[in-house]
């Protein structure tokens, strides 16, 4: 199959944005709880209306500090309840919201800040500040600086400095701004080079909302609940909330993922949104604990009945044998993983990368289905997702409503439809390189079935070509080693190469316990461990699992292990966790060398 399109949800009018989302909830529902904020470990309430008046009064501050539509206005900030706040206030005067991530680089926020032309911009606290003066003089045209802690809050300031300005002034300027208007540029992770600035607009993220709307209906219901902990920069977790918030689901806010357990049981979500790794980990914790109780067994066990029942229900023959295992370890194991989540999770939403099959299946067999989806900065996050009508493991689902999936001739992956940007800022060559008669070159590599589901079998620019001429897609193989609770990070290597490699690099949290249960001195470090007989039989271990799913030629005959894991400080990984594959390739060229040495 070459092409498979979605029918279009209610089509987005000319004259819609996405601040009406604001106004309209407060008028039609304002005593609806939009929000629970965290303030001093309390859960307190806010209501559609309570939401609206404070994106008003920050919205007039902005228009008293001579923000106009179209401007550019930076946001530097964790997740967290004044980042939406913020950010809808921009939408209302007709600004332009430019996410940074709160751990960017002074030279990230100069790139982004000067090729955007910010005329201002949010950051959270005083280390952001700081790092904003480290480049300030080198940016001309910017303004204002406003800070979200500290003595003088913006909300705050804003709220005091625009009290004079009439509310209608506000609603006039916001009434003007039209569906084509551009409401946000967010840069990209920046894998291959310096990130491009993706320019989304209100009707791209308003067809975004009605098409997770459409796909979500048991999800995006009135009264439900979901806590965003991913960072609000991130296009994903940015396009889910405020699906939530058009669809009236309360809103909760994190940024403190060492609390996230404790704050998935005091907010109780009905379901979260994350990426793979997040739900690596959740799996492997309690697999690592229930080991250190002695109970790994019975773990291994619920696990297995786990996939083996969601793998059944897929074949719609689940035997009264397996039903009753089943029942049996919803009460010892799934109960407890589901109360882990606050007890009140009934699914959950991934993104970014590949789950893997094998964790899609122990999720959904514990009663928590994973909707795996796939989309990119540049389609205003999902372009297609697995739905609970519509679910294939192994897939990253169908075509959202309103877009269209092709398969190029070489495999290329082509989407196009209303949540399609519209181009790069400031970059006319990279827009057209991308966009073709409307057709968006996504740079990944899938297979589309008879139904319509996706599967993405790896990127474009990733593929290896080993020197005996063999194509590699190195994803796959790096997503099953990373299954693997003790491994962090992976990097398939091999290009020009006689075969395949790959530098493995150790889990810091899982590392402790796999050192008191295989005997290792307790301070022993990952360099010191690096060669250890037991410590390479378990990678190995790895390595022959993801070794069954290719062929000899593809697969890895060799690795090392990295005495340290790949940072975001190092450029490694990207806030996301994609890999820079040319920053690790340059920092490890010695190690890769070292794998080819006969």
């Amino acid at each position: 199959m070459r092409e498979y399109s979605a029918p279009a949800s209610k089509p987005v009018s000319d004259d819609e944005n996405l601040a009406d989302i604001v106004w309209a909830n407060a008028e039609r529902f304002g005593d609806v709880i939009s929000f629970r904020r965290q303030v001093d470990g309390s859960w307190l309430d806010v209501t559609a209306r309570e939401f609206a008046a404070g994106v008003l009064a920050v919205a007039k501050g902005l228009l008293k500090a001579g923000i106009e539509a179209g401007d550019r206005v930076g946001l530097m900030s964790k997740t967290r309840y004044e980042w939406t706040l913020i950010d809808f206030a921009i939408w209302a005067v007709g600004g332009v919201t430019v996410p940074i991530y709160d751990t960017s680089s002074a030279e990230q926020v100069h790139w982004i800040l000067s090729d955007s032309a910010a005329k201002g911009v949010f950051v959270e606290t005083d280390g952001h500040r700081a790092t904003l003066d480290e480049v300030r003089e080198r940016l001309g045209g910017l303004e204002h600086v406003w800070q979200i802690e500290g003595t003088a809050p913006a909300v705050d300031t804003l709220s005091a400095t625009g009290a004079e300005v009439a509310d209608d002034d506000v609603h006039e300027r916001r009434r003007s701004v039209p569906a084509d208007a551009l409401a946000t540029i967010v840069y990209t992770s920046g894998t291959t080079g310096r990130p491009k600035g993706v320019e989304l607009t209100h009707r791209n993220l308003l067809a975004e909302i009605r098409a997770d709307i459409q796909a979500f209906p048991q999800l995006m219901e009135q009264g439900n609940s979901l806590l965003v902990f991913l960072p609000l920069a991130h296009v994903l977790a940015r396009a889910i909330a405020i699906t939530a918030l058009t669809a009236r689901v309360t809103l909760g806010h994190t940024a403190d993922v060492k609390n996230l357990v404790a704050d998935l049981g005091t907010f109780r979500p009905t379901f979260v949104v994350a990426v793979p790794r997040v739900f690596e980990k959740v799996y492997n914790g309690a697999k690592q604990k229930a080991h250190g109780e002695g109970k790994g067994k019975i773990f291994d066990a619920a696990e297995a009945t786990a996939v083996a029942f969601s793998q059944a229900r897929d074949t719609g023959n689940i035997g009264l044998g397996l039903r009753l295992k089943h029942a049996v370890f919803d009460k010892l194991v799934y109960s407890k993983l589901r109360a882990a989540l606050g007890g009140r999770c009934k699914a959950a939403v991934s993104g970014g990368a590949p789950l893997g099959a094998r964790l899609a299946h122990f999720f959904r067999g514990i009663g928590v289905p994973v909707f795996e989806g796939y989309g990119l900065t540049e389609t205003s996050a999902a372009a297609n997702v697995n739905t609970e009508d519509a679910f294939r493991v192994g897939t990253v689902g169908k075509p959202v409503a309103g877009t269209s999936v092709r398969i190029a001739e070489d495999g290329e992956v082509l989407l196009k439809g209303d949540v399609v940007f519209r181009g790069y800022f400031n970059n006319e060559q990279a827009t057209k390189e991308a966009l073709e008669d409307g057709w968006f070159h996504t740079g990944d590599l899938g297979e589309l079935d008879s139904d319509g589901f996706l599967k993405i079998t790896g990127r474009k620019k990733e593929i290896i070509v080993t020197a005996g001429g063999k194509n590699v897609a190195p994803s796959g193989l790096e997503d099953t080693l990373k299954a693997n609770p003790v491994i962090s990070q992976a990097m398939v290597v091999g290009d020009q190469r006689p075969f395949i490699a790959a530098l493995v690099t150790i889990d810091e949290e899982f590392f402790p316990a796999w050192k008191a249960r295989h005997g290792k001195p307790e301070g022993a470090t990952v360099a010191e461990l690096a060669d250890d007989p037991e410590l390479r039989a378990e990678v190995q271990a790895a390595v022959d699992e993801a070794n069954k799913a290719v062929s000899h030629a593809e697969s890895i005959k060799k690795f090392t292990i990295l005495t340290r894991d790949f940072t975001e400080a190092g450029g490694e990984i990207t806030p996301s966790l994609k890999l820079k594959r040319n920053v690790v390739s340059k920092n490890y060229a010695t190690d890769i060398e070292a794998l080819y040495r006969k």
